[in-house]
């Protein structure tokens, strides 16, 4: 197991708990365990009396949760699994109901810090961007296989890179092979004018960088397949707490919270992080928490 010393800070640890803890001998669901701030803050929150099921598609990452709670792990449930598979975790257990689902889909730490992940342009690495290290599917295959059309769809889609994304993908599609992270970096410098580089807040290779990953890891589509599961199995009075980073993420949530019948809404707009809180752990800035409760 790799180790580092700067451990993935979670993001509104707080506001968690006062939404989706109902109930300190309840069972809860965290779909994205990370490396575990979310799971001890609940463990905490309940005295210990909680059920907590922990599933994430990272062992890696897994191992690193278990490893720093290691103290409480005997009362936890970890399980290797996406949470698009979150019912055939819970069959497995014999549990139908649950009193809480919680899913934080921003990347983790690890994800962007351990070695050879490629998910991060401040490292020279290979291509990869697999959340599930046993998936076959890498960026790699995105940037050097898909056809320029489709590229710039998924730039301009998941990267909101609204005005260069067919520029950018053209610039890919003629680099071929582009083979690691900085490589692929130097790409997009090449594609976007001097005075675009210059004038963005955030590295100009940012947007595209997130419009791969989500396209490797099917993000939004495993999004909405864990929501249409999780309604059916909520005790009544039972939370979902979802937090994003992305607004077509958000929006994801928002709409599915607003259609389900099973489901009531608690948030009418998104809980933001405080300014205190985006001082310390600058990750939660762009944070948004949104809940439904089954009815």
């Amino acid at each position: 197991m790799r180790k580092y010393d700067d451990y993935h800070k979670s993001v509104m640890v707080e506001e968690v708990l006062k939404f989706l803890i109902t109930k300190d001998d309840g069972i809860y669901v965290d779909c994205t365990a990370g490396e575990g701030g979310h799971i001890k803050a609940i463990y905490e929150k309940t005295n210990g009396k909680a059920k907590i099921i922990a599933v994430d598609v990272d062992y890696e990452v897994l191992e690193i949760a278990e490893d720093r709670i290691k103290e409480i792990t005997n009362k936890i449930e970890f399980f290797k699994a996406s949470y698009k598979d979150i019912d055939i975790v819970l069959h497995g257990l014999g549990i139908k109901k649950v009193d809480g689902f919680l899913m934080d889909l921003g990347v983790s730490t690890f994800q962007l810090k351990g070695e050879n992940r490629g998910f991060t342009f401040m490292k020279n690495e290979p291509l990869d961007m697999r959340m599930d290290p046993d998936s076959d599917f890498t960026a790699w295959t995105v940037i050097n296989e898909y056809p320029e059309e489709e590229l710039s769809k998924i730039i301009f889609e998941y990267g909101e890179e609204f005005k260069f994304a067919r520029r950018i993908a053209r610039y890919i599609v003629n680099s071929r092979p582009i083979n690691t992270t900085f490589e692929l970096v130097e790409v997009i410098k090449k594609a976007l004018p001097p005075k675009e580089r210059y004038r963005r807040k955030r590295h100009f290779a940012t947007r595209t960088f997130q419009a791969i990953r989500i396209e490797v890891n099917r993000e939004f589509d495993n999004i909405r397949t864990a929501l249409e599961k999780f309604p059916e199995f909520l005790n009544t009075g039972g939370r979902i707490c979802i937090i994003s980073f992305h607004s077509l993420e958000d929006k994801i949530v928002k709409n599915f919270f607003r259609s389900n019948e099973k489901l009531k809404l608690l948030t009418k707009k998104p809980i933001l992080p405080t300014d205190e809180e985006i001082k310390s752990n600058p990750r939660a800035r762009s944070a948004r928490i949104r809940v439904a409760e089954r009815i």
